[in-house]
């Protein structure tokens, strides 16, 4: 299949840690690599945000990334790119209209999905979506906090209504898109995310700590992604507090917008410092900013145990590639790591708020090693029959080879809204084909 997936802000080949750049810039990357490796012609289109990107990067046979110009070519915050979609949407029409079109188009994200629309009416091109977040589970937990406009919600249920297939991440996901959004079960797979294990295996763990210059005989507990306020790194540290002072402890915190863990570049260090000040655990929590994804295994491999408590998390890669590496993982009850995470098997589930309940189940790996052990073998295990890249990727090459063009519908309404509503100006276009 000739195949087009279109993540408009997430970059597969952006640095992670940032604050838009996570789980979804690692999605894209590894299914298209692996979709192109079973012999598919893959373009993944995305918006440049430097001038010095080039238009195109073969980044192996069979697979290109290609830079579309929407909007500057700088940093913009996703929250604040819908009303470039236009421009986007274009530029993929016109790309498609010389390339000759696609088989199908996968969509990353809900702006994605207004551009794999637009692409379905001119060319009559099928689409699946993969929406990676939800508006209405954003705004349940985030409320105020929430920086999407509006429309955003309108978008996305048009978006589940049009779309030829509604990929879930996890049941969870899937349950969501029912209750809230009325799609069609019919209309639906659910493909998770997955882990690639080239990259993320058991490592000795005396010999990582001592390449990264870490104390041997701590207890380490490892927090690792994107530092944004809904991952829940202040119930992490809160958490800190109740392991008492036995076995020397530290928690680790990985990620930011820069190698350097500097307030001024990621805000949000600050704030966890005073978190961290306020509990009385200063002492034992450590920011190291982010590191590429090459330097990721030696963090999971030196920990003793991986900890990500989030408000929500539609997926979260994470705690995939930590069961990969042999550690045991306590995470929120909430979204896909309630998929992952076999509680009392793999690690355990706790409830996203509550730094007591985390405290105690981190005290009680400490205290048990062998359990610990137990519970991290039980991850690679179970991250290796289910989760690998290229199983997942077979999954939605399979889903995406059963779809089939529809007519052309001469309309070239680049953010769908439903009927009765009204985009704001400028957001809607219509085009003469």
């Amino acid at each position: 299949m000739k195949m087009a997936l279109i993540s408009e802000h997430a970059s597969p080949l952006a640095t992670l840690g940032g604050v838009d750049a996570g789980g979804q810039n690692i999605y894209v990357m590894h299914m298209a690599q692996c979709l192109a490796r079973a012999g598919h012609e893959v373009d993944v289109y995305t918006r440049r945000d430097d001038p010095a990107l080039p238009t195109v990067v073969h980044l192996r046979p069979g697979l290109r990334v290609i830079h579309v110009d929407a909007g500057p070519a700088c940093f913009v915050p996703k929250e604040q790119l819908l009303p470039h979609m236009q421009e986007f949407a274009q530029a993929c029409e016109t790309r498609c209209r010389h390339a000759g079109g696609y088989d199908v188009v996968h969509a990353n994200f809900f702006m994605s999905g207004c551009v794999a629309l637009h692409l379905k009416r001119t060319f009559g091109t099928p689409f699946a979506i993969t929406f990676h977040a939800l508006g209405l589970v954003r705004r349940e937990h985030q409320r105020a906090a929430d920086g999407f406009p509006d429309e955003r919600i309108g978008i996305e249920r048009e978006l589940v209504a049009q779309a030829d297939c509604v990929v879930a991440e996890c049941p969870q996901d899937r349950l969501d898109l029912i209750r809230l959004y009325g799609a069609d079960p019919r209309r639906m797979v659910t493909v998770p995310c997955g882990f690639d294990p080239a990259e993320f295996g058991p490592m000795d763990r005396t010999a990582v700590r001592r390449e990264l210059g870490l104390d041997p005989d701590e207890f380490i507990v490892l927090q690792l992604g994107r530092l944004v306020p809904r991952k829940g790194i202040d119930n992490v540290i809160r958490a800190m507090a109740y392991l008492g002072e036995g076995m020397p402890s530290r928690l680790l915190v990985v990620g930011g917008e820069s190698d350097t863990p500097d307030e001024r570049v990621t805000p949000e260090i600050a704030r966890l410092r005073d978190v961290a000040r306020e509990a009385g655990v200063d002492g034992r929590v450590v920011f190291t900013g982010r590191r590429q994804r090459e330097r990721l295994r030696l963090y999971y491999g030196a920990a003793d145990v991986f900890v990500t408590t989030p408000w929500y998390e539609p997926f979260g890669i994470t705690p995939l590639e930590a069961m990969a590496c042999g550690r045991p993982v306590v995470g929120s009850a909430v979204g896909g790591i309630q998929h992952t995470v076999m509680h009392g098997v793999t690690g355990f589930l706790v409830p996203p708020h509550d730094p007591v309940a985390l405290g105690r189940r981190l005290a009680a790996l400490r205290d048990n090693p062998a359990l610990a052990r137990a519970l991290g073998r039980a991850g690679i295990r179970r991250a290796r029959s289910l989760f690998t890249w290229e199983r997942v990727a077979r999954q939605l090459a399979g889903a995406l080879a059963v779809l089939r063009p529809s007519p052309v519908q001469h309309t070239a309404d680049v953010v769908p809204l439903p009927r009765g509503r009204s985009a704001p100006l400028g957001l809607v276009h219509s085009a003469t084909h």
